[in-house]
């Protein structure tokens, strides 16, 4: 940042990892308890993904509750730097473990600082030498043995500790000038999403400058307003600033998890220009996203490193597709392909309402093919893109202003009308105009009016594509 005036410390935003049973949870839950007074607030912070404490020096610190490796990252591959410290959580008495050394490779690739939690400490099997010198073979060189990597001894049952890791991680935020500029351009990284009453709910974390009620919101493609901030203890605020987490009322569709938000002075048809651009050059250059669930974990495995490159898994896991794995492929705008599992028909219902594709495999070759094919189909050869800037009315018909992006459409073309990332349908083209006068193409940034049929519903922003093979 160039105006190092207006920065000023903010709260650390930290992220807790390690293996799934040494006590991340438990830790967590005891620090909320002891330092948020209201525990019906501290129960919503679960709802938001986040939390905030006050420690009792007055230092607040940020804590993202609910991330997992899958959604970690997700969020560090999409480049968006989220934590600015981490907490890698050890047990005593049973050392280090695959997910350990796992979520040390994510710490050390997100290139954050981190802090070793030893927990289970007051277990008779405890044997915090033993994991520390697992650590060290990983590459952890501590405070004392040269290096600069700070250890804590906690309880999460107890307490014991708790004071120390806290001040900790007060120390390692001044130590590393973790700060923030309220008047700055919006940083801030979507760590959860959810539906309620009002529609879609965006969870997240601000690292630096200001969101507040009315602002207009750009997320990857997503066009939205905010009508709406609930702070991380559940009641509704004006605005949220660096280090602070909220939820977001306000996106018409629920925003992908590690995406970020911006703030765009109004949501005028240029800007929706370059954000559609953006889509299409994704969808058509780069990602097929799919959620992948099979049987074993050896299958998992097998069927993910024969991935073709243009494959994105959004998330992965061994066992039958739940509910939420539906609304994440929905709000990912993926498909989910599932091997060797059957599927719920409640589950089968709600994909079907959410408009979620689900395609199930009982031989992984027959899979890969499968995303081959996806693959083809999405290898067509744009030869135009035009995005429709107005609608108007024409004899009970609507008409589509439209401005050439790239390239050129012709009256004759095939064209394929594409809404929010997805396609619509195949459509034609019956009549062409520009300037009241029927014209058989048009070229990049010339503009005409088109009658398409069918008439499909299509609103301002769709893009319309012209296909050759």
């Amino acid at each position: 940042m160039d105006r190092n005036e207006n920065l000023a410390a903010r709260p650390p935003i930290v992220v807790v990892l390690g293996h799934v049973d040494h006590g991340k949870t438990t830790l967590l839950d005891k620090i909320r308890n002891t330092h948020i007074q209201d525990k019906e607030a501290g129960g919503i912070t679960q709802k938001i993904g986040a939390s905030q404490i006050t420690t009792k020096d007055s230092k607040k610190i940020t804590f993202i509750d609910t991330p997992g490796h899958a959604a970690f990252s997700n969020m560090r591959s999409r480049g968006a730097e989220v934590a600015d410290i981490a907490i890698l959580v050890v047990a005593a008495d049973d050392g280090v473990k695959p997910q350990t050394a796992e979520a040390l490779d994510y710490i050390k690739k997100a290139k954050i600082p981190f802090i070793v939690a030893f927990t289970k400490t007051d277990m008779p099997s405890a044997s915090p030498e033993k994991a520390t010198s697992q650590l060290e073979k990983l590459g952890v060189v501590f405070e004392g043995k040269g290096g600069d990597i700070p250890h804590v001894k906690v309880s999460g049952k107890t307490g014991e500790g708790i004071k120390d890791l806290l001040e900790t991680i007060t120390l390692v935020a001044e130590v590393n000038g973790i700060k923030g500029d309220v008047n700055a351009p919006l940083e801030a990284v979507v760590i959860e999403t959810s539906t309620g009453k009002g529609g879609p709910l965006a969870s997240i974390v601000v690292r630096n400058g200001n969101l507040k009620v009315g602002d207009n919101l750009f997320n990857n493609g997503l066009v939205g307003k905010v009508k709406g901030l609930i702070g991380f203890e559940g009641k509704s605020v004006r605005n949220v600033g660096p280090g602070d987490a909220a939820q977001i009322l306000g996106f018409s569709v629920l925003p992908i998890v590690g995406t970020k938000i911006e703030i765009k002075e109004s949501p005028d048809v240029g800007r929706s220009q370059k954000v559609n651009k953006k889509e299409i050059r994704e969808s058509f250059e780069g990602e097929i996203r799919i959620l992948l669930k099979a049987d074993t974990a050896g299958s998992l495995e097998a069927i993910t490193a024969s991935l073709p490159s243009k494959v994105v898994v959004i998330d992965s896991g061994v066992g039958e597709i739940g509910e939420s794995d539906v609304l994440m492929a929905k709000s990912s705008k993926a498909e989910i392909l599932a091997f060797n599992i059957k599927t719920r028909s409640s589950v089968m219902k709600l994909a079907d309402t959410e408009d979620v594709k689900i395609e199930t495999f009982d031989i992984i070759y027959k899979l890969l093919e499968r995303l081959d094919e996806i693959i083809k189909g999405q290898d067509e050869d744009v030869s135009g893109k035009a995005q429709i800037i107005a609608i108007f009315p024409y004899n009970n018909k609507k008409v589509a202003g439209c401005k050439i992006l790239e390239g050129v459409i012709n009256k004759t073309d095939k064209l394929i009308l594409k809404s929010e990332n997805k396609n619509v349908g195949q459509v034609k083209i019956v009549s062409m105009k520009k300037q009241k006068l029927e014209i058989s193409s048009a070229k990049s940034q010339e503009e005409f009016g088109a009658i398409i049929e069918p008439q499909l519903d299509f609103k301002v922003g769709d893009m319309l594509l012209s296909l050759r093979k």
